[in-house]
């Protein structure tokens, strides 16, 4: 299936995957396929970054291949390795005659033992395929600079086999949530969009649509209660995906109403901190008021 050529077409065809999305991120997500340039998308945590790239892989019939990045992570967890075990076990298989020979070296470092990481299987996917580096600010500057590198050419050199090119590019997304500063080239080689917590009314839709059997009355107090929540001073403020799942718990629960019972009940739902529980716990009372 062939990505859209408007914001109009590719918005509904997010939206056919259950993702709610703007017109800004229509239009950037429309850029970034159109003239295939990596889309940085930066925002606070739960508010639906990841899951852009796996409704857009998911909708439009491509491989969502994901690297997911952390402190520590190098190149050979993100490129390729090699099987050392099969190689081990295939020089035991050899008689010393062929061990002597110089084409079984070779052939230890051929095709079947190389072993691809997301950044190889993403080049030789192509456009079949939507890259997800996510949460790249976790990785450290070397990585960064390096995944640059990449992304700019889209091809790699294995000393063993050669050079290994995109034959076209794959759809490239990178999710941060600002746990420490991108460098400039980075963000130069990217286009960039902010996602924000949506408005009241804009969280209510995203929510009737990833969870259609929910109640309509019982959702509009949920993200009533969620958006006080934001204003408290929370150590883990609850994103959009917090709010979907807390619309879930009570509605598995066979809840109607936000009461202070209720909340006080599924609050592991939304909250995820100790802390925060207990701040949340003093102010149930203005929490569900006019909820």
């Amino acid at each position: 299936m062939e990505y859209p050529s408007s914001v109009a077409e590719l918005t509904a065809g997010l939206r056919r995957g259950g993702y709610l999305a703007d017109r800004g991120l229509a239009t950037a997500l429309l850029v970034s396929l159109s003239l295939h340039r990596p889309l940085l998308l930066e925002g606070e945590v739960g508010v639906g970054k990841t899951e852009v790239a796996k409704v857009l892989a998911g909708t439009f019939g491509r491989r969502l291949i994901r690297l997911q990045c952390y402190e520590g992570i190098d190149t050979s967890q993100a490129l390729y390795e090699w099987d050392y075990a099969r190689q081990m076990l295939q020089i035991r298989a050899l008689s010393e005659r062929q061990a002597a020979d110089e084409t079984a070296v070779d052939m230890l470092f051929g095709p079947k033992f190389l072993v691809e990481r997301p950044l190889l299987a993403a080049i030789r996917a192509g456009d079949r395929a939507v890259l997800l580096i996510d949460e790249i600010d976790r990785a450290d500057d070397e990585f960064e600079a390096f995944l640059l590198e990449v992304l700019s050419d889209f091809q790699i050199s294995i000393p063993e086999i050669g050079t290994i090119a995109a034959q076209s590019h794959p759809a490239v997304i990178l999710t941060s949530n600002r746990t420490r500063e991108l460098h400039d080239a980075l963000r130069r080689r990217c286009l960039y969009h902010w996602i924000g917590y949506p408005t009241a009314e804009r969280e209510a839709e995203i929510v009737l649509v990833r969870e259609p059997g929910a109640a309509e009355q019982l959702t509009r107090k949920v993200v009533r209660a969620v958006h006080r929540l934001r204003e408290l001073d929370l150590v883990k403020p609850p994103g959009v995906a917090e709010t979907i799942d807390w619309v879930r718990t009570l509605s598995f629960l066979g809840e109607t109403d936000l009461t202070p019972r209720a909340v006080d009940d599924t609050l592991g739902a939304v909250i995820k901190d100790r802390d925060d529980l207990d701040l949340v716990r003093q102010n149930l009372a203005e929490l569900t008021s006019g909820g």
